[in-house]
This record gives C-alpha cells, structure tokens and sequence, in this order.
C-alpha cells in the first residue's frame, strides 16, 4: 500500500514537473536585452525613492525615456553617467549633486517597538521584535525615509553615517598662497 502510494506521488509529482517545464519553454516572453542590462546597472534595493514601485519600472522609464537618467537617488552621478553611456543620451550632469549619504537611526529611549518601521523598509534594514528596541544595518539602509512616516513616536531620524576606520579619507590640503 505504501509503496503504491510514493510511486504514484512521485509519478504524479515527475508528470507535473515536465508539463510545468513544456510550458516554461513555450508560453516564454522574450524581454528587451536593453530592458535587463539598464535594469542591472541600477542598485536593486526597490526602495521607491524615485517615484517607481522598483528597479524594473524604473529602467522601463528609463528606456522608454518616459523618466531622466538622472531619477535614481541612491544611484547618483554615476548611475546616471553609466546610464547616460549605455542609452546614448547626452546629458548635462554639472547641476547634479550627489546628496550626502543619510542612514536611518532609532533613538533607544523612545522605541517602543511597534514594528510598524520594518514593515515598510524596502532592503530589512531594520530589524527587531515586537515590544522591544529595533536597530537599523547601516550597510542596507539607503536614506530612503519610509520608516520616517510610519513611526507613531519619531524615534527614527536620518543622520549622516558614522565614520569608521575603513571609511575615512584623508582631506586634501588647500594650497594657500605662499608669501615672500
């Protein structure tokens, strides 16, 4: 009885497979190489801060030219260069400035730990438990500020990330005249 009963599952189970697979190779849509290249420069996090759902809506304006080179906050200049590049696009890049990095920061003593800003964090940045403290992974949090909007006590704020060993730049020296 067993015996009868795995045979059928499996054979049930291989006959399913293969028809899933004849079906993945005939009903396939072919998609635009420009599309998925474009769609790869970008940074992947779906974070929404350029006004699209994601990453894929966001090249499909891109491409389409629907949306400027320069849409992709968390991209900067150079996405939009490399954006700029790869569509053939002349654009003028001198007015853009990169924003200064801004990373989300609880303040432990007015988290009470409602979970609502991990609900709306498009890369986990934040994580925690009901009841308790919620703490935010610098290296997934892109400043994109929905979990900004959604807490009832404004223990999150964006603040300028902290500057560790492996991130600190030695400043160039300003040349000041030399006086005789």
């Amino acid at each position: 009885m067993i015996g009868a009963a795995i045979f059928s599952l499996t054979a049930l189970g291989a006959a399913l497979g293969m028809l899933l697979g004849l079906a993945g190779k005939l009903f396939r849509v072919e998609s635009d190489p420009l599309l998925d290249e474009v769609e790869q420069l970008f940074p992947g996090s779906q974070c929404g801060q350029c006004g699209f759902p994601g990453c894929r809506p966001a090249a499909e304006a891109v491409v389409s030219s629907r949306a400027p080179v320069t849409l992709c906050p968390p991209g900067g200049r150079a996405l939009a260069e490399k954006l700029a590049s790869k569509l053939n696009i002349a654009v003028n890049l001198a007015n853009l400035q990169d924003a200064p990095r801004q990373l989300a920061r609880v303040r432990e003593e007015t988290c009470i730990g409602c979970t609502r800003c991990f609900k709306v964090c498009p890369t986990d940045a934040i994580v925690g438990a009901p009841k308790q403290i919620h703490f935010v992974i610098s290296e997934a949090c892109t400043g994109c500020g929905n979990c900004l909007d959604v807490c009832p006590t404004e223990c999150l704020a964006l603040t300028a990330p902290r500057l560790h060993l492996k991130d600190w730049r030695w400043h160039k020296p300003r040349l000041e005249p030399v006086c005789t």
